[in-house]
């Protein structure tokens, strides 16, 4: 009831008497009152340093920022967390939100990824330090989203560079490589085949808008990876393309 009223708050606020602070902080984290636990838990945390009660509050206080999907500040509270208690009661706990805190907060593909990568890092090493954790899934299947978000930025990227063409420098060899790095490094997506064909596109294009000395090479090379193409993807909605361009490609080296 003491709790209950913003006259009894700001008293609490002013109050020296620790111990009363600190159950008031788990009894506002408790009652969802996220905003007020984390205010106290700001102060006990230093006051309250090498005791259990401290390792509790900094626990508490990155999951009252994680409630408040504050996600970047909640990441960093729970590795603060990890870090000043590495066998802590909350470590394993601590650890996997970490992850989940910056994969929540993880941007859209077309934008930039830094975010994203330090998602990935945190899951892969919350289940490096805990193999045999009951979230061990869920940040499995948390890192296999966040890796479909990065080869979705680099598919984004390799078909920019496509359809820039030969504007200001040779964009057509920036689409092979980016889309190549990306089947290399994601062998297994989803987005392969779309990849593939990107690839497939940007080599007959390249061979297109070559110096004569070197279309022959470029255009073997396109034909090289239309096999590639073929063999991998015999059903594959693109292959109408493909084979027009091996077509043009084989004609072209016939002549």
């Amino acid at each position: 009831m003491l709790l209950s009223s913003c006259g009894e708050y700001n008293k609490l606020l002013k109050s020296t008497d620790y111990e009363y602070k600190y159950e008031a902080a788990k009894t506002y984290f408790a009652k969802g009152q996220y905003n007020r636990a984390a205010t106290l838990l700001n102060e006990l945390i230093a006051i309250l340093k090498g005791t259990d009660k401290a390792e509790e509050s900094l626990y508490m206080l990155g999951m009252s920022y994680y409630n408040q999907k504050d996600y970047q500040t909640a990441a960093q509270t729970f590795i603060q967390y990890y870090n000043v208690y590495p066998r802590g009661t909350f470590t394993e706990l601590a650890r996997f939100h970490a992850g989940k805190a910056l994969y929540l907060d993880t941007p859209e593909p077309r934008l930039d990824q830094t975010g994203t990568y330090a998602a990935v890092q945190q899951l892969q090493m919350f289940m490096e330090y805990f193999p045999q954790s009951g979230k061990k899934e869920e940040a499995q299947n948390m890192i296999f989203a966040l890796q479909d978000k990065l080869v979705m930025k680099d598919y984004l990227s390799a078909k920019l560079y496509y359809n820039l063409g030969n504007y200001m420098g040779n964009n057509f060899q920036a689409c092979v490589i980016t889309a190549q790095n990306a089947l290399k490094d994601y062998p297994y997506t989803n987005l392969r085949e779309d990849l593939s064909v990107l690839v497939l596109r940007a080599k007959y294009e390249l061979a297109v808008y070559s110096v004569e000395d070197k279309k022959p090479e470029r255009y073997r090379e396109a034909v090289d990876e239309y096999y590639a193409f073929k063999n991998e993807f015999p059903e594959s909605k693109y292959i109408k393309e493909a084979e027009r361009i091996f077509k043009e490609s084989q004609k072209i080296l016939k002549d």
